[in-house]
């Protein structure tokens, strides 16, 4: 009699040969990507400002579509009421994005989305960090991670601080459009909480001017004499503020060299959370367009 036929020992390559094998066949019958989809986005993020107006043979040469496949794809988002056709036949960006970015709560998705990010700024700068919006001309704290030896913050996630007197402010501030910054100067007068806080309107107007500049602001011990705090922007996808991150120590420490290295670290940190957030993010030095806004650090774009 024969018995049972020998167990066949297979080697390591073998092993690795059938894993790669069953791998493959495990993505060949994985739900397919819709490319049709992809292409609808693709055509979507080519728009570089709000208001941009691109005839439909632009927006398929700037996503790589046949100029008939994408202006297939553009009949459809019209009709679904993404892109709009002005007077002249260009295309631009429709209400129905807008619509669907209203169900986004900023607030909440934001330091959500960045959390990871902020961590890893804190660790390395074992600093706070914090991030803020404006609201009613005040800024609010939507997140507060990390510690320091050194100082003690009493700040809270949902509290909120004066925006004349404060990195996250004075940044969140540069990025108004003038009329909205004019009125916040009048609205009311700058209170002193010490002795180096800006409150002659005018000096104000030139601090600001300077963040516009520099694209960071300083808070230089003006809500405490024993801090001070830098703080960026952080953008959306078109360059526009949407919030603000800042770092703080002690007044001492933060010299004007640790304020260079604490800023490129925070710049640094907002633009991985806008490519995070915002992953069709156009990059500032995308040259395929020679008739491309040039956007300033706070999102107001000029024509070049």
């Amino acid at each position: 009699m024969t018995g049972p036929p020998p167990c066949i020992q297979e080697d390591g390559a073998s092993k690795k040969h059938k894993n790669l094998a069953l791998q493959d066949m495990g993505d060949r019958m994985a739900t397919p990507k819709n490319h049709s989809v992809q292409k609808a986005f693709a055509i979507l993020r080519q728009f570089r400002s709000r208001d941009e107006c691109l005839t439909s043979a632009e927006l398929s040469r700037r996503a790589g579509l046949p100029e008939a496949s994408g202006h297939r794809l553009i009949t459809t988002l019209t009709e679904l009421g993404a892109i709009v056709r002005t007077p002249n036949g260009k295309c631009r960006l429709g209400m129905l994005l807008l619509s669907l970015s209203n169900n986004v709560a900023t607030r909440e998705l934001l330091p959500q989305a960045s959390h990871s990010i902020l961590c890893g700024l804190a660790e390395r700068l074992n600093l706070i960090v914090h991030m803020g919006v404006l609201e009613n001309d005040m800024v609010t704290y939507v997140a507060k991670v990390g510690e320091s030896r050194r100082l003690s913050v009493h700040t809270q996630v949902g509290t909120q601080l004066e925006a004349y007197c404060s990195g996250l402010g004075k940044v969140l501030l540069a990025a108004l459009p003038k009329s909205a910054f004019d009125a916040f100067l009048h609205d009311g007068d700058f209170v002193a909480l010490t002795p180096h806080t800006i409150t002659d309107k005018a000096e104000f107007r030139k601090e600001i001017a300077r963040v516009r500049e520099q694209g960071y602001a300083i808070d230089d011990r003006e809500i405490s004499e024993t801090l001070r705090c830098v703080a960026v922007p952080v953008r959306d996808a078109f360059g526009v503020v949407v919030a603000a991150i800042s770092v703080s120590d002690d007044a001492e420490s933060m010299d004007v060299y640790r304020q260079a290295e604490v800023s490129d670290a925070l710049r640094a940190a907002a633009q991985a959370i806008t490519r995070t957030v915002y992953p069709s993010a156009v990059e500032g030095n995308d040259d395929r367009n020679p008739n491309r806004c040039a956007k300033s650090s706070f999102g107001i774009f000029v024509s070049q």
